[in-house]
């Protein structure tokens, strides 16, 4: 059950490119039997592993999108050193509290990924959940020169840095990537294109989830490395599987499947504990 719970997630993040390690959560505490400390640890493993992949796998290929990586380290590093911070927090909270939150910012996403999917049709042949780059902006946090390149300045630094321990927060608190909030963020920031943007927040989401991985290995009394194992050998078969695919299908109505159907396993898990 875990290996296809992990072949699951990682088709989910193969063929929209996020929110798998969203449903990773539901999943594994209603298919899985884990508790909600487990649940979020082997998350945040998984997606570390087929994120990793993803990036690996991208920046092999010919039609590589080049990274933006002074940014996306300054997010990765921030989000990494406040994971440990948000898995220590969910450990320090009652289950049911905590499943209850993740509800709800599950909830979000799914609103948000349908109204995305209505509102900017064009958007879902890229792959993501969201897409913010025709959002009017009058001034940008960061800016870019001609070469293309991020000018690091004072205030763009700091967008980044607090960017990036909101989104560590919640990726060691809840078990999730943070890609849905990574990509916004870059494109809100700075008039890069969504292209940059989701092939920059692969590697940072492979870099915030091992951060948060890592502290739940040092902070949990049980490892189940056997359980680790088969989620990501799972996820790396349906990232395999879904990631060839993706741009053929990837259309409105997948990105409005995927939201009914988190939405419906937001739900069910709540309806489950409360």
């Amino acid at each position: 059950m875990l290996l296809l719970i992990g072949v699951v997630i990682g088709l989910i993040l193969g063929l929209t490119g996020a929110g798998g390690s969203v449903f990773a959560v539901p999943l594994l505490l209603s298919l899985g039997d884990m508790s909600m400390v487990d649940a979020t640890g082997i998350s945040l493993g998984a997606v570390a592993a087929t994120t990793l992949y993803a990036s690996l796998s991208n920046s092999l290929s010919r039609k590589q999108v080049p990274l933006l990586w002074k940014p996306g380290l300054l997010l990765a590093l921030s989000g990494a050193l406040a994971a440990p911070l948000g898995k220590w927090l969910g450990m320090q909270l009652d289950e049911l509290v905590l499943i209850s939150g993740f509800g709800l910012l599950a909830t979000i996403i799914a609103l948000r990924m349908w109204m995305n999917a209505r509102n900017n049709p064009q958007a879902a042949s890229l792959v993501r959940a969201g897409n913010f780059a025709a959002t009017p902006s009058p001034e940008h946090l960061c800016n870019v020169n001609p070469t293309g390149q991020f000018e690091l300045r004072p205030r763009c630094v700091t967008g980044l840095l607090i960017g990036g321990l909101g989104v560590g927060i919640l990726s060691g608190l809840f078990g999730v990537g943070g890609g849905f909030l990574i990509v916004p963020l870059l494109l809100a920031l700075s008039a890069v294109s969504m292209a940059q943007a989701v092939s920059t927040s692969l590697l940072i989401i492979a870099l915030i989830s091992s951060s948060g991985f890592i502290s739940h290995l040092a902070l949990s009394e049980n490892q189940h490395w056997d359980w680790l194992l088969l989620v990501a050998a799972g996820g790396l078969a349906g990232m395999m599987l879904g990631q060839p695919v993706s741009h053929k299908i990837a259309n409105v109505w997948l990105q409005k499947l995927f939201a009914i159907g988190l939405l419906a396993v937001a739900l069910m898990t709540l309806a489950r504990y409360l």
